[in-house]
């Protein structure tokens, strides 16, 4: 979407959500997006505008005035707008509804410049819980063989170690520094900035101590240094870190369907669940700040049921 100037009270809300609710920068631009979109989409219905053509709309101007006259129905127009025109999925629609809430409560309950919050009673469209795509043991131990031995093979094997045995999400991984290691300990900065620390085990310390000992390339930037740095002496973004996931997925023959990082946080999720962790364990470990979130790896209990069913000596057909 092309770049336009905000409303002023639109960018008071961009600052609140990462000066103040600790949103990461990705969020910040998601929620951008979507009041942007919004906002040129209520302005083109107002002043029967193309919203085949939202891009050229102009929302500078947009007043706090304008903003107090949105209706629930209005929010509700763009809402089937995102469905049929845009063909958004229920997963993308429903993280609109979630902008627009935030938005509105902002307006109403820290700025006070709302009496009624329009967005109060929009619901939020009913998503599929998905079951994760994870690797088997075989799959994965294919993998992790199919790095490349070359001079950053012992960068790629410990982080593809750190995926696999912490289960840590890719943009923890980039923002990890030298001093976040402690002993056998690792302080993870996980989603709103929460910190979580997780034991290494073995495996990540031998790793750690190869990659370490291997004349890594020198930290050429500014302010910490990253515990990974790429060849160019970078920090680590998430596309390259994904780059080298689809490379290794690639040269190790095993050519997993869409493997990215975060398949291999679900690797590693599913393999401790199935190795006897509890869920609050697997909660902190993963850093989900709902258990709700975390239950999504119990899909393997109702596989293993369904096995044990299945095995039933009386599970066979008789003639009658």
């Amino acid at each position: 979407m092309q770049k336009s100037k905000q409303p002023k009270i639109m960018k008071d809300f961009l600052v609140y959500l990462t000066t103040i609710k600790g949103k990461s920068q990705r969020t910040r631009k998601e929620y951008e997006y979507d009041l942007t979109l919004f906002f040129r989409f209520h302005t083109a219905v107002q002043e029967d505008l193309d919203i085949e053509n939202l891009a050229v709309i102009d929302i500078a101007t947009i007043t706090i005035e304008e903003i107090r006259d949105i209706t629930l129905e209005d929010l509700y127009y763009f809402m089937e707008y995102c469905e049929v025109q845009r063909g958004n999925s229920a997963a993308s629609r429903a993280r609109k509804v979630a902008t627009l809430k935030s938005f509105f409560k902002y307006l109403k309950g820290k700025r006070r410049l709302m009496e009624e919050n329009p967005a109060e009673e929009l619901e939020t469209p009913k998503i599929g819980r998905k079951r994760p795509i994870y690797m088997n043991f075989q799959e994965a131990t294919q993998f992790i063989d199919g790095i490349p031995a070359n001079q950053a093979s012992p960068r790629n094997y410990c982080m593809m170690m750190f995926f696999l045995n912490l289960g840590i999400r890719v943009t923890e991984l980039c923002q990890l520094n030298i001093t976040s290691i402690q002993g056998r300990h690792l302080t993870v900065v996980g989603k709103g900035n929460k910190e979580r620390t997780v034991y290494l085990n073995d495996s990540c310390m031998q790793a750690l101590a190869d990659y370490e000992n291997s004349g890594k390339t020198p930290y050429k930037g500014n302010g910490d240094e990253p515990l990974f740095v790429s060849q160019k002496g970078t920090r680590f973004t998430r596309q390259t870190v994904a780059k080298i996931v689809k490379r290794i997925n690639q040269q190790s023959g095993l050519q997993k369907e869409r493997l990215t990082p975060h398949k291999l946080r679900h690797t590693s999720a599913t393999m401790m669940y199935k190795a006897g962790a509890d869920i609050r364990s697997l909660q902190h470990i993963l850093g989900h700040s709902s258990v709700a979130t975390t239950q999504i790896y119990t899909h393997i209990e109702d596989e293993q049921l369904q096995q044990v069913l299945e095995n039933n000596p009386f599970n066979m057909v008789h003639e009658r």
